[in-house]
């Protein structure tokens, strides 16, 4: 078990056998969860900026009018399937 000390800035040193394990560096994100008595901490890899170019550009562009179309479309199919 590691151990780290809250300052009283409560900022807090992760040990560097566990930024190791984790691969965490300066300015990583962690974000905290509580379970039960339990502070989990669990690192926050990646960002919204990391999912860009997932998704392919289409080949054509479309109008707003063209995708309120699609989705009203959509919509009217899925509430027949009700």
């Amino acid at each position: 078990m590691e151990l780290g000390t809250i300052t009283s800035k409560g900022q807090m040193t992760i040990p560097v056998g566990i930024r190791k394990h984790f691969g965490l560096n300066s300015g990583d994100k962690l974000q905290f969860v509580i379970e039960d008595d339990h502070i989990v901490m669990v690192p926050a890899k990646g960002s919204v900026r990391s999912l860009k170019g997932m998704i392919p550009r289409p080949k054509k562009a479309i109008s707003i009018e063209e995708m309120n179309a699609a989705v009203e479309s959509e919509a009217a199919h899925r509430m027949t399937e009700l």
